[in-house]
């Protein structure tokens, strides 16, 4: 089991004792992150005139739609990778297929280049004999 970690930090100027299982650099980036957030908020000047429930829900909002931009991100990586893994499926097939036509052209080849061995000694052969009989 995972050993919980307590750590300080401060958020939009506030401090705060988090606590969690994952290590310190891990809430110290959340606690980043939120306090990005909340910069960026507080340079619209629309923020600055919410009552601070309706900030906090803004911040919510915001937060959520990294969210889902993210994981809408994710999806469509993951997409493109199942997408990505059958075409390199399908080139693999592919290849081994080409592999096979390759080896059968090469023995053909071979069996051709014996064939025609035979037949240029039965010239030599013919030509002699043509040679004798004249």
């Amino acid at each position: 089991m995972k050993k919980r970690t307590d750590i300080e930090v401060i958020i939009n100027h506030k401090r705060y004792t988090i606590c969690g299982y994952e290590s310190e650099e891990y809430l110290q980036k959340v606690a980043s992150y939120i306090n990005s957030k909340y910069a960026e908020l507080k340079q619209q000047e629309a923020y600055r005139v919410l009552d601070s429930d309706m900030k906090i829900i803004l911040m919510h909002i915001n937060i959520a739609d990294d969210f889902f931009k993210v994981k809408k991100q994710l999806e469509d990586m993951e997409s493109n990778s199942d997408s990505k893994s059958n075409e390199i499926y399908d080139l693999k097939r592919e290849i081994i297929a080409l592999q096979s036509k390759l080896e059968h052209a090469e023995k053909e080849i071979t069996l051709l280049k014996k064939e025609n061995i035979e037949e240029q000694k039965k010239v030599v052969r013919l030509e002699t004999e043509l040679e004798r009989k004249k």
